[in-house]
């Protein structure tokens, strides 16, 4: 059996190239898909295609609906969704991508560290699992191929 893992999170460290280490090294026959992790390219993308925008807001409008666009392609490949919360970035992208996969009844798995149970209370609630290290989020999905 193969999944597709889709890891919605922040972009500005490697928690994503953390975890596929992880998962092979145990040996997991695991794809992973992502949102674009290259923030110019995520920002710019609208420009690149439609054309010089005439502010921020529409540029902003036209990346995000092409952004938005491949996520909800990738995210409706990917068997379950990891969400990573982290402490030290605003987490908007992430909440939406975990909300998204709730309403698509995806499973979910939250990584969240115990500084955001409170506020992600709710969240982890809906969600599938919900674990403080990338390490346990592993052993989840190892324990699915046992």
């Amino acid at each position: 059996m193969k999944l597709t893992v889709y890891l919605a999170g922040q972009i500005h460290d490697n928690w994503r190239e953390e975890l596929k280490e992880k998962v092979a090294a145990k040996g997991l026959d695991i794809e992973f898909v992502a949102p674009q992790t290259d923030h110019d390219a995520s920002d710019g993308i609208g420009e690149k295609i439609l054309g010089e925008q005439p502010n921020n807001y529409y540029r902003d409008n036209a990346a995000s609906d092409i952004n938005n666009f491949r996520t909800q392609i990738l995210m409706n490949k990917a068997d379950l969704v990891i969400a990573l919360f982290g402490d030290q970035y605003r987490q908007w992208n992430t909440a939406m991508d975990a909300t998204t996969a709730i309403n698509q009844n995806k499973p979910l798995i939250i990584v969240r560290p115990t500084e955001l149970i409170h506020s992600l209370k709710e969240l982890s609630n809906k969600a599938n699992v919900t674990v403080e290290t990338l390490d346990q989020a592993v052993e989840v999905l190892d324990y699915v191929f046992k």
